[in-house]
């Protein structure tokens, strides 16, 4: 535009083009303006549509989802008036729900004796477990970038969220291990030949769990902060139903090595969540739950296709072809250790009080049982 003006045959001319200037300078503003919010609409719009889902998932809300099978270990008699895990927690010093209350806040709570050795103890038997199994073990942080919760799935922010976001900064304490292993390839081309990729993550869980209440929400069922071990894989799309079965697999020999009863649960549509094509939930059995007990949910297996790798642009190369495409992300609890606990107290309850250990982790907490006189 400036050579326009100098080519201006006189002043008069000059100011009309410095003016025609001034408005295509506006007019380019108010254009930008709008793709901006036209963007910005689209983007909200993209974010909030769910993956598509697998043709043989249940169709209905959360009561038509599917029982496909049970575990190994039956649901036994008690024979014996049932205690929950709150009040075993109390007869035996194991969990200080109102000492957690006091420095912050209803939904904390401390672990104390036993309870500790045995959240180290479930560390332990999943980590071995899966590395076992090829998985490479990882430790998480423990707060992510709202980019890559969107890009999970998760809402970091506003009046429906679950997550805790960390005042003026662009930060959110994770809710899973799933949000820091998802995202860690975020932007990244992984290599064909290296796939499935297979990640187990420790790492603190922090949820708001608004809206929670109830007798069957109480205790260590819905809590603010949790420890979990969490399953992660990066597929190429042929692989990624395969790993999802494996997945479901490899919680039910966790499962079944505690000798905790359990069934899984192909999961409804309704309940599936925005980022899952199928999704399979184990339920523990749990004693004390309800008026004479009930499963709860302890685990979850995910297979989310290409939903996540879209959103954070998650590529794979076949080496010697041309182009990149869209890896598959799947995911899936290996211990949530807060209900682990649930399952383990009730279900491990003896007619003289005690608390039977399960045999798979008495190497570690160094016992059989919690409340024997004797040690």
């Amino acid at each position: 535009m400036s050579k326009s003006i100098g080519k201006a045959k006189d002043d008069a001319e000059r100011e009309q083009r410095k003016d025609e200037g001034r408005r295509l300078r506006e007019e380019k503003d108010t254009q930008q303006t709008e793709l901006d919010r036209i963007a910005a609409e689209a983007g909200a719009i993209y974010r909030s549509m769910p993956n598509l889902t697998h043709p043989e998932v249940p169709v209905g809300d959360e009561d038509c989802s599917n029982e496909l099978r049970r575990g190994a270990t039956e649901i036994k008699s008690m024979g014996f008036p049932v205690q929950d895990h709150v009040e075993l927690a109390q007869q035996h010093d194991l969990i200080d729900f109102e000492g957690g209350a006091r420095i912050a806040g209803n939904g904390f709570y401390f672990l104390k004796n036993e309870a500790v050795l045995l959240e180290l103890a479930l560390q332990q038997y999943a980590m071995q477990l899966l590395v076992g199994e090829g998985f490479t073990p990882m430790i998480t942080p423990d707060v992510a970038r709202s980019e890559i919760l969107q890009g999970i799935g998760f809402i970091p922010r506003g009046p429906e969220t679950q997550i805790y976001s960390i005042e003026n900064q662009d930060l959110n304490l994770v809710a899973t291990a799933e949000i820091t292993l998802g995202g860690l390839y975020s932007g990244q081309t992984l290599e064909a030949e290296k796939m499935p990729l297979k990640l187990c993550g420790i790492s603190h869980c922090f949820r708001t769990e608004a809206g929670a209440a109830g007798r069957a929400s109480r205790g260590l069922y819905r809590v603010h902060q949790f420890t979990k071990i969490e399953m992660f894989a990066f597929t190429l799309p042929e692989q990624s139903e395969d790993m999802h079965n494996y997945f479901c697999d490899l919680e039910c020999k966790i499962f079944d090595g505690l000798d905790i009863p359990y069934r899984v649960i192909d999961t409804a549509t309704g309940d599936l969540g925005g980022p899952a094509y199928r999704k399979f939930d184990l339920e523990a059995w749990m004693p004390g739950r309800g008026k004479s007990g009930e499963f709860g949910e302890v685990t979850s297996a995910s297979n989310c296709t290409d939903y996540q790798a879209r959103r954070l642009n998650i590529r794979y190369k076949v080496k010697g072809e041309k182009g990149t495409r869209f890896a598959h992300t799947l995911n899936g609890t290996a211990i949530a250790i807060s209900r682990v606990l649930i399952a383990i107290l009730e279900n491990g309850q003896q007619p003289d009080g005690t608390i039977l250990i399960p045999e798979a982790l008495r190497k570690w907490v160094g016992k059989d049982r919690i409340g024997a006189a004797d040690e």
